[in-house]
């Protein structure tokens, strides 16, 4: 309902609609006539279902149904209720909204936030950042998986390329397919029992299998110089799925199972391939509760004060959030013309870099330091705005919870590095109308369920809750639990300690003779 409304007043706006259309003409039409082939879908039409599949986190299949029954989906697309000849095959439906490009998807996702920054002009001076794991469609990476993958693909590809070109030598495809399963299960059985010596017995079979895999992909060089295809090399890897890159890829686990199994080498993430058809996935540790290991790639949003996503960013494979928060902090500084005035990351940020370079980013930045001595001292120092911002904070894992659960972006269900990013992109202004059609919703009909929220907004400031007699931390009390050598309840005293300090710091500054005679103000200043 909320992504209908806000569609219906990016319709009732003719020049927002226009711009909007005409940069999905680009991608859709960019080399074509309009006038010559089979019949396509309007522009509106292929805007109206792309905000509507991850705006409501829909399959191609459920958004077939849905417009083609859906009666205010129909008439927001322009189909009448007697209308019964346009149809909206899923595979149609599909391919159109495929066209548009993740650029151009951001384009549009900010035009959005430029209408919703109309209604409360004051919400880009507040912004939080934080960053999440988006999951790629993949099975659990092992090597005798991988490369099972990998060779079920070259045998496939091969075995047609030599019977379409009449070349001889792979008659023999589906008997070395079955070699290769067989000891790749005698691998997983293995690996699955476990028992005495298992690592010692896993190296048999795992010789046997790369002796294999060597002279299957032996062979398939062989046919790519006979049919004068080009040699596969190791830019291939991260290409479109040819010959020439799951030759590569295969190449690239059969080298790390080798290092790993057989020498007992330590191999690093960025050496590894977690998957021969999503080779940009990457596998992260990042001690999540139920989710420790997480295979996929990294994800950068900043969300404002009225819940829009102002900004996105995918990481590249080996990038950490300390290496991309600078740069895309000033990015978003140029994009709203340096009006943010307040910004909070999270400890995963820090470093002494950005620590150096905080008041050339924003004029009030709140990046915590890890360590508890180093958060002591920061909080013994920081003013209100830090403390507010970064009590604040922990509020933009709400949008990350409802781009993962409302969105579909906690697993891409397509493929291709391409088609990450665009699924990613298509996510954000789902949100965006999202939250735009709440607000409008709300000013509508104050009493709606859109306008009641529990979420807080990040530009609030409260005190936090008195600490009770047990809990409070005392200079002393630190200092024994320290020697204890408690890591945890070192790092949860001193933090309450230091942010009583800081609070009671700031409440003196702001101090003054209260109505009662005498007694002094204690609330901070809001």
């Amino acid at each position: 309902m909320c992504v209908l409304r806000a569609l219906q007043y990016v319709y009732s706006k003719p020049e927002i609609a226009d711009r909007i259309m005409s940069l999905v003409e680009q991608d859709v039409n960019g080399n074509t006539c309009t006038d010559c082939g089979r019949e396509g879908m309007d522009y509106w039409q292929i805007l109206v279902l792309a905000s509507v599949r991850l705006g409501c986190d829909d399959t191609y299949d459920h958004l077939q149904e849905l417009s083609e029954n859906h009666n205010k989906l129909r008439a927001i697309t322009g189909v009448g209720s007697g209308d019964e000849d346009t149809e909206f095959r899923w595979r149609r439906i599909r391919e159109n909204v495929c066209l548009l490009k993740p650029q151009t998807i951001d384009v549009i996702s900010q035009i959005i936030v430029a209408e919703g920054h109309d209604i409360v002009p004051e919400a880009i001076e507040t912004l939080r950042a934080d960053s999440f794991v988006m999951e790629t469609n993949i099975h659990y990476p092992t090597e005798s998986s991988l490369i099972r993958d990998g060779l079920r693909k070259i045998l496939s590809m091969c075995s047609e390329m030599a019977v379409g070109n009449t070349v001889a030598g792979w008659r023999q495809h589906e008997h070395l397919w079955k070699q290769v399963k067989q000891l790749a299960r005698k691998i997983d059985r293995i690996a699955g029992k476990k028992g005495p010596n298992y690592v010692a017995r896993m190296k048999e079979p795992y010789r046997d299998l790369l002796q294999t895999s060597l002279q299957i992909t032996e062979r398939a060089r062989e046919l790519c110089v006979n049919l004068c295809l080009p040699n596969a090399t190791e830019d291939d890897i991260f290409g479109p799925h040819t010959l020439q890159a799951f030759i590569a890829r295969t190449e690239r686990v059969m080298d790390t199972a080798r290092r790993r199994v057989l020498l007992g080498e330590t191999v690093t993430n960025s050496d590894k391939l977690f998957s021969v058809f999503e080779p940009h996935t990457q596998l992260y540790r990042r001690g999540k509760a139920g989710e420790p290991i997480q295979s996929g790639r990294q994800v950068l949003v900043y969300e404002d004060a009225a819940g829009f996503i102002v900004h996105r960013s995918l990481m590249k494979r080996d990038q950490c959030d300390s290496e991309v928060a600078v740069a895309e902090t000033k990015t978003v500084q140029r994009r709203f013309t340096n009006r943010v005035q307040r910004l909070s990351f999270d400890r995963g940020f820090h470093s002494p870099e950005n620590q150096d370079q905080r008041s050339d980013l924003v004029p009030n930045l709140c990046l915590p330091k890890p360590g508890a001595k180093q958060s002591v001292k920061q909080l013994s120092d920081a003013d209100e705005d830090f403390l507010a911002a970064q009590q604040n904070h922990p509020g933009v894992e709400s949008v990350i919870g409802a781009l993962q659960n409302g969105n579909g972006l906690e697993r891409c269900r397509d493929h291709s590095e391409i088609g990450f990013e665009r699924y990613m992109s298509l996510a954000i202004p789902g949100r965006n109308l999202h939250t735009l059609g709440r607000m409008l919703i709300a000013a509508a009909d104050p009493k709606s369920e859109a306008a009641v929220s529990r979420r807080k907004a990040a530009c609030e400031s409260e005190r936090p809750p008195p600490l009770s007699h047990s809990e409070t931390a005392t200079e002393s009390g630190y200092a024994q639990t320290q020697r204890k050598g408690g890591k945890i309840r070192v790092q949860a005293t001193c933090r309450a300690f230091s942010i009583e300090v800081a609070w009671r710091k700031i409440n003196s500054s702001h101090a003054g003779p209260s109505c009662s005679g005498g007694q002094t103000n204690t609330n901070p200043v809001s």
